[in-house]
């Protein structure tokens, strides 16, 4: 499974905080152009930062922090932003279908994340939640939807492809990960955007379990 966006919620009191002090010391002034500049910058040094080149998420906000200080005169305490997104990764809130998921789930289930293991653990516990385990980019320097994520993630639980589904809320990085080593995706579509994948897709993680036995 993945982890932000579908177990914990993107919009929480630490990424709200961020960008409300964004937004009050820096030329970005509107909270969606805030997150869309914000989430851009991740992304794009997510996709550079593979292999030989890779940093760590912690190397990649401080590196988007200071490319914010620069583009868009961002006037804050940067350590102060970096916590809140610790805080983010480490203390959102559960969706609140994800418990029922994991009491119900009859399989093992495994996160595969490119936030590090030490933020998801601490979530994990915080929740009651006992994943069998937890990938993360550190363990392959490498990002989703690189394939080599999706082949530890396989390693460790010592599963094939073929015994293994994936669910994750991004077609660009969980999907296109999961069927880049013959993992059956499904697509968590909690807001029912326009989906481009000829993909399973639930809207709720209360239909997967039903769904699991006719895979």
């Amino acid at each position: 499974m993945d982890y932000s966006g579908t177990l914990t919620q993107e919009m929480c009191k630490a990424t709200m905080k961020f960008t409300e002090i964004v937004c009050t010391h820096s030329k970005l002034t509107d909270p969606n152009d805030a997150i869309k500049y914000w989430w851009t910058a991740i992304t794009e040094l997510e996709n550079k930062s593979n292999y030989g080149e890779y940093l760590t998420q912690d190397e990649i906000t401080d590196i988007a922090l200071e490319r914010m200080t620069r583009e868009m005169e961002l006037k804050a305490d940067l350590n102060k932003l970096h916590e809140l997104c610790i805080e983010y990764w480490s203390k959102a809130p559960l969706f609140d279908d994800v418990k029922p998921f994991f009491e119900k789930c009859p399989y093992p289930i495994y996160i595969i994340t490119n936030n590090g293991v030490q933020y998801v653990d601490i979530a994990m516990k915080d929740n009651g939640l006992k994943p069998a385990g937890i990938v993360c980019g550190d363990m392959v320097r490498a990002y989703k939807p690189h394939k080599e994520l999706f082949l530890k993630a396989l390693e460790i639980a010592g599963c094939s492809p073929s015994e293994t589904v994936h669910i994750g809320d991004s077609e660009k990085t969980d999907v296109r990960g999961a069927l880049s080593v013959g993992i059956t995706p499904i697509l968590l579509n909690r807001k029912n955007k326009a989906v481009k994948s000829d993909v399973l897709v639930v809207n709720s993680l209360s239909e997967v379990i039903p769904l699991l036995n006719t895979l």
